[in-house]
């Protein structure tokens, strides 16, 4: 009776076969298995879906471009004004519907107080939509 050992010294060369008959086993058991599985899937049920009609959007608000220089001044809609006059310009802005969103561009180097003078006019006045523009480029 002859074994397998680590040295064989009969010269047969090593068998690199791989045997296919059970890799073909399992793919006729998957093809088998796919072609009974697929009908299922395709199978759908048919529903009679409801008509609806929509309403159009409502439009954006408009946007108020609000800047302020470092010597103060401030300008709406880059129209330089005085503070009677863009305090005149909120209250008449938070009477809108829908109210518009002011967008503050304020240079870097001014003071806060100036900015929070701005903002306090606008809380006075009803503006609720306030952002700051930034400028992206500028990280430090």
């Amino acid at each position: 009776m002859a074994f397998g050992g680590l040295t064989s010294d009969s010269g047969d060369g090593d068998n690199a076969e791989i045997n296919m008959i059970p890799l073909i086993d399992v793919m006729l058991v998957l093809l088998v298995i796919f072609i009974i599985t697929a009908p299922l899937m395709t199978h759908a049920v048919k529903v009679d879906l409801p008509t609806a009609s929509s309403q159009p959007n409502p439009p954006r608000p408009e946007t108020v471009n609000l800047s302020i220089k470092t010597d103060g001044s401030v300008f709406w809609n880059a129209e330089p004004v005085d503070a009677a006059a863009w305090q005149a310009r909120m209250q008449a802005a938070a009477q809108q519907a829908p109210q518009p969103e002011i967008h503050i561009r304020a240079d870097g180097d001014l003071a806060y107080r100036n900015v929070a003078r701005i903002m306090a006019d606008a809380a006075r006045a009803g503006l609720s939509k306030l952002g700051f523009v930034t400028d992206p480029r500028d990280a430090r």
